[in-house]
């Protein structure tokens, strides 16, 4: 937890926390991505894909976030038990479409919920976050009954100094150039393997 004390001296720090969480430090911000931090993606805390290693960091030794950024409503990138966890700390949802509709049913404030469209943006004073397409589905039921029914992403984290493109879960497909010529060139590309 020590070396969150201070703000990176470039301006951006990248951690990676397991799989798809991430936690960005950038100019200022902190935005934290697909946060699972339980010990197993799933509905059931005895069964479901397991956790290789414990988180590097603790939810107590967390930084202060600003943004948690989702990009679909699989269980291995939204874990309510996580979700539940900063409550108390109040940071903005931000998410694709109709995914809000699960933070709503875990206590998220409707206020600090925020879901968009591929393509659209959010700004927060000198933070941009845009939806990017990508190639994925969505859906939490264990026999996919809700596939399809709200929208998966990846996201532009952008402000004047840096930009980070972060991909969510998806495959090759061709809107990888269409996604680096409207809002490139990133500083660093985060990308989900095995999707």
């Amino acid at each position: 937890a020590r070396d969150f004390t201070h703000p990176p001296k470039t301006g951006l720090r990248i951690t990676w926390l397991g799989h798809s969480t991430l936690l960005v430090e950038i100019d200022g911000y902190t935005v934290l991505t697909d946060p699972v931090l339980s010990e197993r993606a799933s509905p059931y805390s005895w069964i479901g894909p397991k956790r290789f290693y414990e988180p590097p960091l603790t939810f107590g030794e967390m930084p202060s976030v600003d943004v948690v950024l989702i990009s679909h409503d699989h269980y291995d990138h939204l874990d309510e038990k996580t979700v539940r966890s900063f409550l108390d700390r109040d940071p903005l949802y931000v998410m694709p479409l109709g995914v809000g509709a699960h933070l709503e049913e875990w206590g998220v404030p409707p206020d600090r919920i925020v879901e968009r469209d591929w393509w659209a943006e959010i700004v927060l004073g000198d933070l941009t976050l845009t939806a990017t397409p990508a190639r994925h589905f969505s859906g939490r039921s264990m026999i996919m009954a809700d596939k399809y029914e709200t929208l998966w992403a990846g996201w532009v984290i952008k402000t004047e100094s840096h930009s980070v493109y972060y991909s969510g879960d998806t495959g090759m497909f061709p809107q990888f150039t269409q996604i680096g010529e409207r809002l490139g060139p990133f500083d660093a590309t985060l990308m989900d393997t095995g999707a």
